[in-house]
């Protein structure tokens, strides 16, 4: 019985050090928020990249990498983006 728990505590331990975290962006209130969506562009995602939310339906903000255009739902997650751009594209 003591090895099924043990056994089960590094499975549970292993399987949690292998999930990816999503990284941690903190979406500030009123920053530079444009007043309106941006109307007529397209972009090649339909959730923003660094934090996963859709986009579509509200997107404000665009960043052009390897001439594609991304979309994405706050100023913070562009920011992020234009960091690493490569981290948040899958080639």
């Amino acid at each position: 019985m003591k090895h099924k728990f043990i056994l089960t505590a590094l499975l549970s331990i292993s399987l949690l050090s292998c999930a990816q975290e999503a990284p941690k962006v903190k979406h500030a209130k009123n920053m530079n928020m444009p007043k309106e969506n941006l109307k007529n562009v397209k972009v090649v995602n339909a959730e923003d990249p660094v934090c996963h939310m859709k986009t579509a339906d509200y997107l404000k903000f665009t960043a052009t990498y390897k001439n594609k255009v991304y979309g994405f739902c706050s100023a913070s997650c562009k920011d992020e983006f234009n960091k690493n751009p490569a981290k948040y594209v899958q080639n």
